[in-house]
């Protein structure tokens, strides 16, 4: 197998790097001098991502399509595999978004084996196994077991809720408590949930590539604190100075007619709250914390994070002008 550890001077390739996540890992390896690559569908994104000066490579194209695959791959060592699709603006279960995730990441896995690929980096989601996992994080493990299943060496990075501005997750939260004092939730109200800082996640991707001891590893990565969904929401209203939120359980109340509730409150899509809804049903909360050892990090305390993506949002409750 070819080496896991590049030199500082290896372009490295980011795949979903206009993403939530991957637009923030951008500025963070620019910043650290990384020569970048970027395989992208839309040109003015990608320039929107690129912070001025940077060395980054811009190749147009998506991992449907060999071509473009092979050119993006092309001398490249490490890979970081941010894509992620979900089931777009309709109100209805979409389950091709995981059938799409799955050609995408065995195509990806084709060309990386034939291009010498030596490792590539996945930003996955925690949940147990088993057949009462949704669709949604079932199609996340999925895609992590076929990344870890070629030569190049997968590290696997396993996350919760990530607070950051612009999240669909975390806008999911933000316009339910900002707008609503008074809420009726489903049963999934009192699932432990371990949500963490989007700039942690960020430095835990960054640190990879510079730490060759996680290559082949998978990793639990969350916060400090562990909460309940119930008490997540009024943690929230707390680090915003809110007043805490009255929120009651109604086990009749559906996933679907979660969907509706969130499609009303919130501007999240409902093809992306859908799968996102049927989620909360599964606890996601890390069983380990082995990362530190290879990684250690102040991890951000939950208001703290809170604090720092509502002052980056640009619209909504809780920002100025709203």
């Amino acid at each position: 197998m070819a080496s896991t550890n590049p030199p500082e001077t290896d372009r490295v390739l980011i795949l979903g790097a206009t993403g939530f996540v991957g637009a923030r890992l951008v500025g963070a390896l620019a910043a650290r001098g990384v020569p970048l690559r970027l395989l992208v569908r839309s040109w003015t994104k990608a320039r929107s991502v690129i912070p001025d000066g940077a060395d980054v490579e811009v190749i147009h194209g998506d991992l449907q399509n060999r071509e473009s695959l092979e050119q993006a791959l092309h001398g490249i060592r490490t890979a970081y595999y941010l894509v992620h699709s979900m089931g777009g603006r309709s109100l209805f279960a979409d389950t091709n978004y995981a059938k799409e995730d799955l050609r995408a990441a065995k195509n990806f896995m084709t060309v990386a084996e034939e291009s010498g690929l030596a490792r590539v980096i996945y930003l996955g989601a925690l949940g147990e196994s088993g057949a009462n996992l949704s669709p949604h994080l079932r199609s996340r493990a999925e895609v992590a077991e076929v990344l870890s299943s070629g030569t190049p060496a997968a590290t696997i990075l396993r996350s919760a809720i990530i607070i950051g501005a612009q999240g669909a997750s975390f806008e999911m939260l933000r316009y339910l408590v900002e707008r609503l004092p008074v809420m009726a939730c489903p049963k999934w109200i009192d699932t432990r949930i371990q949500p963490i800082a989007l700039q942690d996640v960020v430095a835990y991707l960054a640190g990879c590539i510079f730490t060759p001891e996680t290559a082949g590893q998978t990793f639990d990565i969350g916060g400090e604190e562990v909460f309940t969904y119930r008490e997540m929401m009024q943690q929230y209203a707390a680090a915003r100075g809110l007043a805490p939120r009255i929120i009651f359980r109604l086990p009749f109340l559906t996933p679907l007619l979660s969907v509706y509730w969130v499609d009303l409150v919130t501007p999240v899509p409902s093809g992306v709250a859908h799968p996102l809804v049927e989620g909360l049903k599964n606890e996601m909360v890390c069983g380990e914390d082995r990362i530190a050892e290879y990684l250690p990090l102040d991890k951000t305390p939950f208001a703290a994070a809170v604090k720092i993506a509502v002052s980056e949002e640009t619209s909504g409750p809780g920002t100025r002008g709203s």
